[in-house]
């Protein structure tokens, strides 16, 4: 028979509106708006941002920092990645631990670990390759593709950021775990307002006291510091369970585990795509300027749906986190499925929309008839990659919410692997037609690779839903508000 006490416990539930509110107990389409839709505002207008910045640097009219930025971005990507391992993976525990807490409260005490470990492990990490990278700044610079006319710049730009390297990991990992709890409106101010004062950075560092591409570097190191200050501290006034003071640091095995396992793939997956954008543009660049921009157009217009898509599958991984740690197995598979439906409809009604108007879209960026020719081919390519691609970052975010590490980075890896041969062999049989349309047949594979691991790991995610609880009470955790 149930006590009072615990009946009381049992019916007691998170304050409307509160973060841990949406991911418990809000209507499915509630909380996959309130966690997706500032992802997908705060991605989009990061993209923007890097127009404008590239609008700014052109102002200068010199086209080696154009070059520089451009020979830099590999270096960003592997950046991003560094954060995003810790972030990924220790984001993803976090909310496991959060739902686990609704059964067993002790589960809370190890969020802090979670959270220190992640963070600083992020700081010391990125440190390392920082300082690895500023010892041999120009045997990397030869490396990233720098020609003689373009070396001074990207040295300045390349080491400008490297040495930010520790600072930009941490934003990167600290996104993510405000988002582990909820708190996606948090992350889209805090991203939004880095946009905003990397523009003010580079008028002031760039257009005003003319400092190039260095500038650029510095404008995103001081943006990506104002972010670490302003989570960090939104995270000590707001969250009760996760700190990231340097004394719950620990690398006990049951935590480096489930962080290190899951966020793995996140740079794996990084690593393969700066290979595939590499592989890509020198087979392109031997059919000449015209295919290199159609391509370049074509990601551009693509990129609006993908980020949307995006915003999608990064915001519904700590719902579907808290859901399996909480053993709530309905509301796993209804915000799985709401999702798919997202997803199918977004791509879909984007891909309709500049399907039928594909000549006066692609003609709104180029007029050379060679490139548009092409350029509708690619963008064709482009959109169904794209559709298969939302799938697919569904996949990999059940799989990492719900602590498959080996299903998540089999997911990273499989798209680079099959990548490389599929567009040799596309070149090879087809010419550029096997070029345009590798990633399309790539991604493809890789989500019908996705469908039968899916398969294959239901058991295993069934025995991980057994262990929580869905009737569990929710008192004993904190709840923030946001």
């Amino acid at each position: 028979m149930t006590s009072p006490t615990t009946q009381s416990m049992t019916n007691t539930s998170a304050p409307k509106h509160s973060s841990l509110w949406y991911l418990s107990t809000a209507p499915i389409v509630r909380a996959l708006i309130h966690l997706c839709v500032p992802m997908a505002m705060a991605l989009m207008i990061t993209a923007v941002y890097n127009l404008i910045n590239a609008g700014v640097v052109g102002s200068l009219h010199d086209t080696a920092l154009l070059a520089a930025i451009t020979f830099g971005s590999p270096l960003l990507v592997l950046v991003m990645a560094i954060g995003s391992v810790f972030g990924t993976g220790g984001g993803a525990f976090i909310s496991r631990l959060l739902g686990a807490a609704q059964k067993q409260p002790t589960q809370a005490s190890e969020i802090k670990h979670v959270a220190s470990f992640s963070v600083w492990g992020a700081v010391i990490s990125g440190a390392f390759v920082g300082g690895l990278g500023l010892i041999f700044l120009r045997p990397l610079v030869s490396l990233l593709g720098a020609d003689s006319d373009a070396a001074p710049a990207t040295t300045a730009f390349v080491g400008v950021m490297l040495a930010f390297v520790p600072i930009l990991a941490a934003a990167f990992c600290l996104e993510q775990l405000v988002r582990a709890e909820g708190a996606a409106r948090q992350v889209m101010i805090g991203l939004i307002g880095s946009t905003v004062a990397s523009l003010v950075f580079d008028l002031v560092f760039i257009v005003g006291l003319r400092w190039g591409v260095a500038g650029a570097a510095l404008s995103m190191g001081l943006a990506n510091l104002g972010v670490v200050v302003y989570f960090v501290t939104w995270l000590t006034r707001n969250s009760e369970h996760m700190s990231v003071a340097p004394r719950w640091f620990t690398l006990r095995p049951a935590v480096l585990k489930p962080v290190l396992g899951v966020g793995a793939s996140t740079l794996l997956q990084s690593i393969f795509l700066i290979v595939t954008a590499l592989v890509l543009n020198n087979l392109a660049a031997a059919y000449g300027d015209g295919p290199l921009a159609a391509m370049g157009v074509a990601v551009r217009i693509a990129q609006v749906p993908e980020f949307l898509l995006m915003g999608v599958s990064l915001g519904i991984l700590p719902l579907l986190a808290y859901s399996f740690g909480r053993g709530d197995r309905d509301r796993l598979f209804s915000a799985l499925r709401a999702s798919v439906v997202t997803v199918g409809g977004i791509g879909l009604l984007f891909s309709v929309v500049v399907f039928v108007f594909r000549d006066q879209v692609f003609a709104g960026f180029v007029h050379d008839e060679t490139v548009l020719s092409i350029g509708v081919t690619v963008l064709t390519a482009q959109l169904v990659a794209m559709i298969a691609n939302g799938f697919t970052g569904l996949i990999t975010s059940l799989f990492q919410a719900t602590g498959q590490a080996l299903a998540a980075t089999v997911m990273s890896v499989t798209q680079g692997i099959l990548f490389v041969p599929i567009v040799l062999l596309g070149n090879l049989w087809f010419g550029l037609g096997g070029i345009i349309w590798s990633l399309t047949a790539t991604e493809t594979l890789v989500l019908v690779a996705g469908l039968v691991m899916w398969l294959a790991s239901r058991r295993a995610i069934d025995r991980g839903l057994a262990e929580g609880d869905p009737e569990a009470p929710e008192e004993p955790l904190a709840t923030f508000e946001g």
